[in-house]
């Protein structure tokens, strides 16, 4: 089971706390995702993320700073360039945010390496659940792999993987104490 985390330093108590998680987390990889900080603070974020892991990182909608920083690839949010328009610039990973079946088709054949489905269960601030069936006809759908994001939990896990995800992604899941130990199982 792949394990994506995504990080959130205010969730965390802030960049050293953060930086502290990172170093001690159990993931396959590693999504910077602080979308408010300035270009400068994410680059030297993410530099000093690289140089504490081997972890692969990838930056949120940032190529640039990715690339700059020397992060394996980047993270397309919605309404993002398209993968092939990025794959023209790098040949680092490329995650994309998918909500519906039609956008992890398009992920695929825009040449991205895996996409994040979601919110697979209920989870503050994110809409409606997609629901597990909806999950296991994206994963169905394509060769790429599927990580199932919003509401993961440790019991609910295996639920997903068992619906035909990859892996499972989130923030709470791995800057949780508890958590972030019970998915490196």
């Amino acid at each position: 089971m792949l394990r994506y985390y995504i990080t959130d330093r205010r969730a965390a108590g802030g960049i050293e706390p953060l930086l502290r998680c990172i170093q001690a987390a159990s993931a396959d990889y590693i999504q910077i995702r602080e979308k408010d900080l300035s270009a400068k603070a994410l680059l030297d974020l993410t530099r000093r993320a690289v140089a504490i892991t081997k972890i692969p990182i990838l930056v949120n909608g940032r190529a640039d700073i990715a690339l700059a920083a020397g992060a394996r690839g980047v993270h397309l949010p919605g309404g993002s360039i398209p993968p092939r328009e990025l794959r023209r610039m790098t040949s680092g990973l490329i995650a994309v945010s998918c909500h519906t079946l039609d956008e992890v088709r398009v992920a695929e054949d825009e040449g991205a390496d895996f996409a994040v489905f979601g919110p697979i269960f209920a989870t503050p601030g994110k809409g409606s659940a997609v629901g597990l069936d909806a999950l296991a006809r994206a994963a169905a759908s394509v060769r790429i792999p599927v990580l199932a994001l919003g509401g993961v939990t440790t019991a609910n896990a295996k639920l997903c993987v068992g619906a035909g995800a990859a892996g499972i992604a989130g923030i709470r899941l791995f800057q949780t104490t508890g958590d972030a130990a019970e998915t490196s199982k």
